[in-house]
């Protein structure tokens, strides 16, 4: 491409950008249902353990991953930005072969659970971002419905997440069951909360998540029920509220007078 003039690079680039999106459209519902099913097994494995079937099902899907992302990537035309663009999707590939290096396996032979915990932690954000990306490609328009699915799926996950880290509390005080450990995040998601805080800093950090989550959720669903009751009012002519409707009806009434007021001096004016 160096050796292209401005007009042929710039003709080339467009033809990698379509051929991109082309590329993006025709995968858009197979990688859709793969990233629901990589994420129900990595919700299983953070709960009971996976089975030997269950291991090869996640790591064919995430060897599929792999390849979808490379074919992208040496299509895309500008590599740069679409590494920053999909900078955490490439660590959600990534994150799986960790546990394949012999680094991981020093790391557990010295007992460092707290790194074993942080890996986690990470696994659980990255795996989520990864089903948020495959849900908003396939809304057209992210709105009620995204948001209902999108938290149904974060609720889930972040569930399974702390009940990973809280199971482990020594006292054996944490969350127990993942019945536990969902009701728990459901609680939090509504903003009402619990009597129970979690005490492993991986569950600290991503109860803050969920939260900060929860709060930016609950303001968006306040707005969209209010917009929603306005909108209903403004269109009842029995309401208190004046609506588009009502500002219309009147606009047109005062035109009208305006021309009956004008017909009057104007008949007054001949006399």
């Amino acid at each position: 491409m160096r050796n292209l003039n401005p007009s042929d690079r710039q003709a080339l680039e467009q033809e990698r950008i379509e051929v991109l999106q082309q590329l993006e459209d025709w995968l858009e519902t197979p990688m859709l249902i793969l990233a629901f099913v990589w994420l129900a097994l990595f919700i299983i494995e953070l709960i009971w353990g996976l089975s030997q079937w269950m291991e090869i099902a996640s790591n064919t899907i995430w060897i599929l991953f792999i390849l979808d992302f490379l074919v992208k990537f040496a299509v895309a035309p500008q590599k740069k930005t679409y590494l920053k663009q999909n900078w955490l999707t490439a660590i959600s590939l990534l994150l799986p072969a960790l546990r394949t290096f012999r680094l991981v396996r020093i790391v557990r032979s010295l007992r460092t659970v707290r790194a074993i915990r942080g890996l986690r932690l990470l696994r659980v954000m990255t795996r989520t971002n990864r089903g948020m990306r495959a849900l908003s490609s396939s809304f057209t328009r992210r709105g009620f419905g995204y948001i209902i699915v999108l938290t149904g799926i974060i609720t889930l996950v972040g569930a399974a997440g702390m009940y990973a880290f809280e199971s482990e509390v020594p006292d054996g005080s944490g969350l127990n069951n993942y019945g536990t450990a969902l009701w728990w995040t459901a609680m939090l998601m509504t903003t009402m909360g619990s009597e129970y805080w979690p005490q492993t800093t991986e569950g600290r950090v991503l109860c803050f998540i969920l939260a900060l989550y929860a709060f930016a959720v609950f303001g968006y669903v306040t707005a969209t029920l209010a917009t929603f009751f306005i909108g209903r009012d403004a269109d009842d002519d029995s309401a208190e509220l004046a609506g588009a409707k009502s500002i219309t009806e009147l606009h047109d009434e005062i035109s009208a007078l305006r021309g009956e007021i004008q017909e009057l001096l104007r008949h007054n004016s001949q006399q």
